[in-house]
């Protein structure tokens, strides 16, 4: 019975040992098969990682072209029309080292002509009225007075006279040399042309006091078709008429001055600056001028009076400037502030507070592009800045022409623009 198991139990052991086998070479079969297959896995998988690189190659310059883009802006007329935008250069200086303080612009003293008869005349006709553009020498009102027709007058009788005796020294003198008159006679003949001489002088000397230049004089006829009376008042510079009290009929005295004529060309710009800063005010000075009514627009000019004392209630100093006014823009008793350089200024570029906006974290400010409505975002470094402009370190050049004032508008549009268009995706 023994032998009978063992033999059982063998055959067992050997069939069950013969399946392990099979079912080994089944496994290494499988994994024969499988081998090249996840081999040619692998090969894709590289291909695929090399594909998903060119496309995000690609991406990344569709983004940038895209961010480009993005930073571009084209307003309608219509948004032109409705935005307030304004485009002028940068300029150059510094933020620092400057004085600011407030300033009132007055006429410039030695510009201002407050015009008058020298003599009382009775308003014929109003020539020049307010705002009309003279010239040095231009009538502004005809005049008619009474003692100018007698001086005038007494200027034609002593002309007269003085041309007589003259006549009469000559032929005394010539008399005399031929002995048929005495010396006695030419020396009586003499005096009386000294005589007629001063009384003519005194006659026209009479005429400049009242205002006529030689000219005016030596065209004074006996029998001009205007009367001697009349009397023309003219302008002395160029400039304006400011100031204008006089109509037809009316009596003007030699101590009124009627019509006042102002050349604005120049202004001058009264600064009130603290006494911390009045140490630091000198003659020479560069002075750049803003307004209220003209918040984008500067004006220049230099200090060319400071005072000596401070004014006893506001602690204050007053400092003279003199500004350009080529364009007339600036008016008498405007305010606005005043920014004094009291050190040496930096080479670098400057632009109004309000052209600097802020777009993704990043400072920009807008410049105009090629074509009408056209403008573009640029960052820019930014460096010191007082309370009007501010030195942009990176990004734009003095003389580079920039957005001024607007730029809020189109960093709103350009916002509103690059939103639509990522919705539209």
């Amino acid at each position: 019975m023994r032998p009978l198991k063992m033999l059982l139990g063998l055959l067992l052991v050997a069939a069950l040992s013969g399946c392990g086998d099979s079912e080994t070479g089944r496994e290494d079969e499988h994994q024969s098969h499988d081998a090249p297959a996840a081999e040619s896995h692998e090969g894709h998988g590289d291909e695929t990682e090399a594909h998903e690189d060119e496309e995000s190659g690609h991406e990344d310059e569709a983004a940038h072209g895209e961010d480009e883009r993005s930073r571009n802006l084209e307003l309608t007329a219509a948004q032109q029309r409705r935005l307030s935008i304004q485009v002028e250069e940068a300029t150059s200086g510094s933020a620092s080292d400057a004085v600011s303080a407030p300033a009132t612009l007055t006429y410039d003293k030695d510009r201002i002509a407050r015009v008058g008869p020298r003599l009382d005349a009775k308003v014929v006709r109003v020539i020049a009225d307010l705002g009309d553009r003279v010239e040095a020498g231009d009538p502004l009102v005809e005049l008619d007075s009474v003692a100018l027709g007698k001086a005038k007058a007494r200027h034609l009788t002593t002309l007269a006279r003085l041309e007589t005796v003259r006549a009469q020294y000559e032929r005394e003198r010539e008399l005399n040399e031929k002995d048929i008159t005495s010396d006695a006679e030419l020396q009586e003949a003499r005096a009386l042309l000294a005589e007629a001489r001063a009384e003519h002088d005194a006659a026209d000397e009479e005429l400049r006091l009242y205002g006529l230049s030689p000219e005016e004089i030596d065209s004074v006829q006996p029998d001009a078709d205007v009367p001697l009376s009349r009397y023309v008042l003219t302008s002395p510079i160029d400039g304006a008429v400011q100031h204008r009290d006089v109509v037809p009929g009316q009596t003007v005295g030699a101590n009124e001055t009627p019509v006042t004529i102002v050349d604005t060309s120049t202004m001058w710009l009264m600064i009130e600056a603290s006494e911390s800063d009045a140490g630091a005010l000198r003659p020479g000075q560069p002075v750049d001028l803003t307004v209220r009514s003209l918040p984008a627009t500067r004006f220049e000019g230099e200090l060319d009076w400071v005072s000596s004392s401070l004014d006893r209630a506001s602690r204050t100093l007053t400092a003279r400037a003199a500004i350009a006014n080529p364009d007339g823009l600036l008016r008498d008793g405007m305010f606005g502030t005043a920014r004094i350089e009291v050190g040496e200024a930096a080479n670098r570029t400057l632009v109004p507070l309000d052209a600097v906006q802020e777009l993704e974290g990043e400072d920009i400010v807008f410049v105009p592009g090629d074509k009408s409505g056209h403008f573009r975002a640029v960052s820019v470094s930014v460096g010191a800045e007082n309370d009007r402009v501010v030195e942009i370190l990176e990004g734009l050049a003095p003389g580079d022409p920039v957005v001024v004032s607007g730029a809020f508008d189109l960093k709103s549009a350009l916002t509103a623009a690059t939103r639509s268009a990522a919705h539209s995706h």
